[in-house]
């Protein structure tokens, strides 16, 4: 157990719970309470259940008092707990985009696929079980579509561009966004003077970059004061960190376009974005050294570097290379 906050106020009865994915402070689930009822967005993996009931009694609530779990796609560090947890949550029902509801009900194929990247042994210890959620129990939301949590109105707006199964949750009456991973990755560890540090994920199989850009600015156009990320929770200052995503965004498309005939292309990828981030920080004044920055972001890189071979591939295969 670390002595990094589990659980932190972040505003708008809003709480981040850290989900204990990987390492302290890297994944989030947010816990919102409404006079007496509450919802969580994004559950982490089975292993983080225990943490967000934690959070949910430390609130002085129960498991009934839950409505909604939040899935803003079905990405395992997302999504990976919601069965176990709704077994737990006798009232509420999961909130899914139409793309990835199916593979939450019939979870085999995204178990399976899971198996073959990581291992057998890797993949228990990453995400444990990943339980099916009973159709019953899913609400498939439109673009454009509400939920109501006592009052407290959600509008789902769908965001493609991390994934096709992607959507983000403007909450208008606190000027909030839950971006789940649309928004970029800003973890609190490179915060400076100068603020939050933010960077796009381009993480497989489904990265477009043309439509991520359009989800930032879909984003951005509710003139949110603050955005919940998955990775890690709260950011303001929205307008400068949009600017910072659609410029990082381009340069890691420019990074893989030039290595696009190297030999071991997710290699010279990863390389060259690590080369490129080190100057980004230097520049946003992160005084950390190389194993820090590694630590911090190094995961993120390798994942942005096969994603961004994937989408490579998927240009040539259709001849746009």
């Amino acid at each position: 157990m670390h002595d990094t906050p589990q659980v932190i106020d972040v505003g708008n009865n809003v709480f981040a719970v850290d989900t204990h994915y990987v390492r302290p402070l890297m994944d989030a689930s947010h816990l919102i309470v409404q006079d007496g009822r509450a919802a969580f967005v994004d559950t982490g993996t089975s292993h983080s259940v225990p943490h967000l009931l934690d959070a949910l009694a430390g609130r002085g609530l129960s498991t009934d008092d839950v409505d909604y779990v939040f899935l803003t796609h079905i990405h395992l560090d997302h999504a990976g707990g919601a069965g176990t947890l709704l077994r737990q949550l006798p009232n509420a029902k999961a909130v899914l985009h139409p793309r990835g509801a199916p593979h939450m009900i019939a979870p085999q194929k995204l178990i399976k696929g899971t198996r073959a990247v990581y291992g057998d042994e890797m993949y228990e210890a990453l995400y444990g079980q990943i339980v099916a959620l009973p159709e019953e129990r899913v609400i498939i939301v439109a673009d454009g579509d509400r939920l109501s949590l006592a009052g407290r109105e959600f509008e789902f707006i769908h965001t493609p561009g991390h994934a096709l199964h992607h959507y983000c949750m403007v909450d208008a009456a606190h000027r909030a966004v839950f971006s789940g991973d649309t928004f970029g990755l800003s973890y609190r560890e490179t915060d400076t003077a100068a603020g939050a540090f933010i960077f796009p994920t381009t993480t497989p199989t489904q990265f477009d970059p043309v439509a991520a850009h359009a989800s930032i600015d879909r984003i951005v156009s509710y003139d949110p004061l603050c955005v919940y990320l998955t990775h890690y929770s709260r950011v303001e200052n929205i307008a400068r960190l949009a600017g910072d995503l659609h410029r990082r965004l381009d340069q890691f498309v420019a990074i893989a376009r030039r290595h696009v005939d190297s030999d071991d292309r997710v290699a010279a990828i990863g390389a060259h974005m690590r080369d490129y981030m080190k100057g980004e920080l230097d520049a946003h004044g992160y005084a950390g050294d190389d194993d820090s920055r590694e630590s911090v972001l190094g995961g993120d890189m390798d994942l942005n570097a096969q994603g961004l071979d994937v989408w490579l591939h998927r240009l040539r295969k259709n001849g746009e290379i």
